[in-house]
């Protein structure tokens, strides 16, 4: 792991393969670690021809931290929207975004190929309409477009989201048991949840970074980030829109308006996949990555 300032902060980030290769920037979802992008995956990109570069988005993971604000008040933020105010909160998804430019900027790379998981694919939404000509192509997975018309997710979901999960350096085991029963009810009825492998996975998250409060911080920027098709109708790039039919967190409608907003995407949707990436799909995923970014738009 490399630590670079960017922005004015701190971002940690990983790299595979040849730095010679043309580069994909690997994006996380919300309150997760790049980590999430697991080793065997990058190194199946990496095998493709690409310079894989993972990092920590701000406020997660090793990358720098925003605990200094005060605990956020939903309740607030929700009346501030419906109201048509813009709440004040402490960065939003173009800074997200303006971090993965920098990154870029950082490490000497023109251009990237974008990819981005859940809240990491509005960021890469964002990166592909405001700075056209650092992305290369956009891979956009499990996210959505901010349309308000879409369905919303299921209160049971988000009760599980944001409950509070017990602090685990004082309760592992309940902090385990919670964060396993929220994976479980996002991820789809097609392949086996591995639970061993997600609990060393959130066990690794915590020993590297622990900041319950940076999942409100990032929800508030996902909140005043608002509908982004305006901007997507605005993307360029070649695109490739990624969703699972079993998604109970961004339903598939979500997935379908993201790609009908994007002139030129390709729409894939894959039945028995939830809110999650099975391992079993790395292939499948891998190559519509590979077949987006050697895609060529029409003049």
């Amino acid at each position: 792991m490399n630590i670079l300032n960017v922005n004015g902060i701190d971002l940690a980030y990983d790299s595979f393969g040849n730095e010679n290769d043309e580069a994909i920037i690997l994006i996380a979802g919300l309150g997760t670690q790049m980590i999430r992008w697991t080793d065997p995956f990058c190194r199946l990109l990496a095998a493709r021809g690409f310079r894989v570069i993972r990092f920590d988005n701000r406020d997660a993971g090793c990358s720098a931290h925003f605990d200094h604000y005060q605990a956020l008040d939903f309740g607030a933020l929700a009346a501030a929207l419906m109201s048509g105010q813009r709440p004040d909160v402490p960065y939003t998804l173009d800074d997200m975004a303006s971090d993965a430019i920098g990154l870029l900027d950082a490490l000497s790379i023109d251009r990237a190929h974008f990819v981005g998981r859940s809240m990491g694919g509005m960021i890469a939404q964002l990166a592909s309409s405001t700075y056209p000509e650092r992305v290369r192509s956009l891979t956009s997975i499990m996210s959505s477009s901010g349309n308000p018309a879409l369905p919303q997710t299921s209160p049971d979901v988000m009760a599980t989201m944001t409950t509070p999960a017990p602090n685990p350096f004082e309760d592992e085991a309940g902090f385990l048991a919670h964060s396993l029963n929220f994976a479980k009810r996002i991820a789809g009825t097609g392949y086996p949840f591995d639970e061993d492998a997600y609990r060393a996975l959130i066990l690794e998250e915590v020993r590297r970074a622990y900041d319950p409060g940076s999942v409100g911080r990032q929800i508030a920027a996902i909140a005043v980030s608002g509908d982004r098709r305006p901007r997507l109708a605005t993307i360029q790039a070649p695109a490739l829109v990624i969703h699972g039919m079993d998604d109970p967190l961004f339903v598939p409608a979500c997935g379908e308006d993201t790609a009908s907003a994007i002139p030129g995407a390709e729409l894939m949707l894959i039945d028995g996949v939830g809110h999650d990436l099975p391992s079993q799909l790395y292939g499948q995923v891998a190559d519509g990555i590979e077949r987006t970014a050697r895609r060529k738009l029409p003049h």
